[in-house]
């Protein structure tokens, strides 16, 4: 079912037509019924945007889990985490740095002791872990435990075959750091050099600590000394009551604020500074300092230099922040799509190719401190377990949103034009992420994104991008971006562009079970105008039938939702008014009545069996329908799929023939329903329901009176 590819459209090109290489055919494609749009929505969605709305009572609504990340505290607050490494050129580091460094090191929970004795046998070694676990500070503490002083610190750019010239000796023990060492294709670490160092060391009286991170270019006969750092829990238990003493740090650590920071991945960076900001005992920065570092990791990440490889990994960081949770191997392709879309910004010749290999999954996951694990995903063709990749904390990815359409406007075209591929991809899980992203940048900066993507995808020719409009509208709702339901309202009362109304109609489906009689009430006001349009034109377009067609849709979406009850109620009203009203509430009750989930009980009879006030809405509009000839055959065929739907079911069984009776209000009604269960037939040649008998026996009895 997948398709291949769209091309990417221009981001400043016209709405309604095809984007440049689409055919026809594939513009005018069906859309999508109702009900699989919104299944693909709650089943794609990410996880903090399917929440349902609830009240505080409740729990966490959508737009607490969004709204919060993406406006963050009241304050703001910058916090420096510099100062940690590579970059630096070769110079002797103070004492007194050392010395502070020494006070906020904790060794508890890592491998420092056993570090300290092959560093002290071996003269040498490689400390090998992931940025910004501390491996630098291991370095310089593993030194300074060893006594070797001064610390000298070497460049980086230094290649590993002369590393060993480099080195000086001085008075008494001498230590020497290098970190993050630049290991490359060119440029690799051999065992020879690292034994050269060895023996430089012993001449020397002195003692070398490298670090680096993960690389294919270090030869399998070095034996790197790995370096995890001390869970963050341990960290704040060691170094807060230096600070505040024991029973004030016991107080601190209680707070509901610092579980909420230990819950997420944590870097020693954070951890630190985070002690300082529990130590001030201010209880707003205290709240605030999670999200406040999450923010400014997401700063750095995008301030940094662009090298084409930065400029890939940046593009990997916004593709996992809007398929977070998703397949690997589908956000690694689709964030190429967009690194091609970012290097051409400013240059659209710029044709150069992207490298097929390139960074390794578990290097590349890292550094977006992201991780990645197996799990099953329903698909059209079955279950089926895929490697899916995550970032550790769920909030990174609307802060990464925001900050890419906020913080740097320069991007927008590339990423407009990622977003207009992804919005007709064949897949619903890339269409419905498409939305979901479009949602934050909608809550974020509502006028932008409505007249730069969804007012054009609304009012596009390919009926996809039409549906990713109005997926976006639904879930920029959930997370509480600001008058969507006004927008919403406005458009399904358009009477002059059909395609903004057709969206503006499914919409109103989607986000009315929250306020299920403002919807109604809009719903009839545009078929009311669709019935005046037909009295006054001969000739009616396609687009005005389409917005037709969808209107009995919505309606049906609204009984069909938690808000069923209420609607009912809002919708039987409309059987004594207009005419365009009454045949809107027949039409749309029929078209619920007809979604039979099997095997389980029909939705409609379901919501009558546990509500009374339901059952006699059902029962009234059931009879409304039996009796208009307009509508009676179709009645009549969903009274027919109900009883065989309650031949295989017996709760079907018990909700009907309790329904049954509260349908009939004369003898008119009685004969009709008689007739229809003595003649009703099975399917395809199966034999007729038993459980019509039975049912036709029990209508009988309350009604031999009538």
């Amino acid at each position: 079912m997948s398709e291949q590819a769209a091309p990417q459209a221009d981001p400043e090109a016209p709405a309604a037509g095809p984007a440049d290489g689409e055919t026809v055919a594939e513009a005018e494609q069906p859309a999508q019924e109702p009900w699989a749009a919104r299944r693909d929505l709650d089943a794609h969605a990410p996880s903090s945007m399917a929440l349902r709305f609830r009240g505080t009572n409740h729990g966490v609504t959508a737009q607490q889990v969004i709204g919060d990340i993406i406006t963050g505290g009241k304050t703001e607050h910058h916090y420096n985490f510099g100062g940690f490494g590579g970059g630096q050129v070769s110079g002797e580091i103070p004492t007194e740095a050392l010395e502070r460094l020494a006070d906020d090191f904790v060794a508890e929970g890592t491998a420092f002791a056993q570090l300290l004795e092959r560093l002290r046998e071996e003269r040498v070694i490689v400390l090998a872990g992931a940025p910004f676990t501390g491996r630098r500070t291991a370095a310089l503490m593993l030194l300074h435990h060893l006594g070797a002083t001064p610390v000298r610190a070497l460049d980086r750019d230094v290649t590993p075959g002369e590393l060993s010239l480099r080195l000086a000796s001085g008075n008494g023990t001498v230590g020497h750091v290098l970190c993050d060492l630049d290991i490359s294709r060119e440029q690799p670490l051999r065992e020879a050099h690292v034994l050269a160092l060895r023996g430089r060391m012993r001449e020397l009286n002195g003692y070398l600590v490298i670090t680096t991170g993960r690389s294919p270019y270090v030869e399998d006969t070095v034996e790197l000394a790995a370096w995890r750092p001390p869970e963050a829990a341990i960290v704040l238990r060691a170094l807060l009551p230096q600070k505040t003493g024991a029973a004030h740090a016991q107080r601190l650590l209680a707070l509901p604020a610092v579980a909420e920071f230990l819950t997420h991945e944590r870097q020693i960076r954070e951890v630190v500074r985070y002690v300082g900001v529990l130590a001030e005992a201010d209880e707003d920065r205290i709240d605030q300092y999670s999200l406040d570092a999450l923010e400014q990791q997401v700063q750095e990440w995008f301030e940094e230099a662009e090298t084409p490889v930065q400029l890939r990994e940046k593009a990997f960081l916004i593709a996992l922040a809007a398929f977070d949770h998703g397949p690997y191997a589908l956000t690694a392709e689709l964030s190429d799509t967009l690194y091609a879309a970012l290097r051409s910004t400013g240059d659209e010749k710029y044709q150069k190719p992207i490298p097929v290999f390139g960074t390794h999954i578990g290097k590349r996951l890292q550094n977006a401190r992201a991780r990645s694990y197996r799990s099953k995903e329903m698909t059209e063709w079955g279950p089926v377990t895929q490697v899916k990749a995550a970032f550790h904390d769920e909030r990174v990815a609307p802060v990464v949103l925001r900050e890419v359409w906020t913080g740097h406007p320069a991007a927008r075209p590339a990423l407009i034009r990622w977003l207009n591929a992804l919005s007709i991809d064949g897949r619903p899980f890339v269409r419905t992420r498409a939305a979901a992203t479009v949602a934050v940048l909608a809550y974020t900066d509502l006028p932008s994104t409505m007249a730069l993507i969804i007012e054009r995808w609304a009012g596009a020719r390919e009926s996809r991008r039409q549906l990713t409009a109005v997926s976006a509208l639904t879930l920029a709702h959930r997370i509480g971006a600001p008058n969507i339901p006004r927008i919403v309202d406005v458009w399904s009362g358009d009477g002059h562009d059909p395609k903004r109304c057709w969206v503006g109609v499914r919409a109103l489906g989607l986000i009315g079970p929250e306020r299920p009689v403002e919807t109604l009430a809009a719903l009839q006001a545009q078929a009311r105008h669709q019935y005046d349009k037909k009295l006054k034109q001969s000739r009616v377009g396609a687009g005005d039938q389409q917005v037709t067609a969808e209107l009995p849709q919505s309606v049906a979406l609204l009984l069909l939702s938690p808000a069923a009850d209420p609607a009912l109620g809002a919708l039987l009203p409309a059987l004594d008014g207009h005419p365009s009203a009454r045949e809107l509430a027949l039409d749309g009750f029929l078209t619920a009545c007809e979604r039979v989930d099997e095997p389980a009980c029909p939705p409609l009879l379901s919501l009558a069996a546990r509500s009374p006030s339901a059952s006699a809405g059902v029962a009234q509009l059931l009879r409304v329908a039996l009796n208009d000839r307009t509508t009676n055959e179709r009645a009549e065929d969903v009274l027919r799929s109900w009883v065989r739907a309650a031949d295989a079911d017996p709760g079907t069984a018990r909700a009907l023939t309790d329904l049954l009776p509260a349908v009939v209000a004369g003898p008119r009604d009685a004969a009709r329903l008689d007739h229809l269960l003595d003649t009703v037939q099975g399917l395809d040649g199966q034999p007729r329901p038993a459980v019509a008998d039975r049912m036709r026996a029990a209508l009988t009895r309350p009604l031999a009176h009538t």
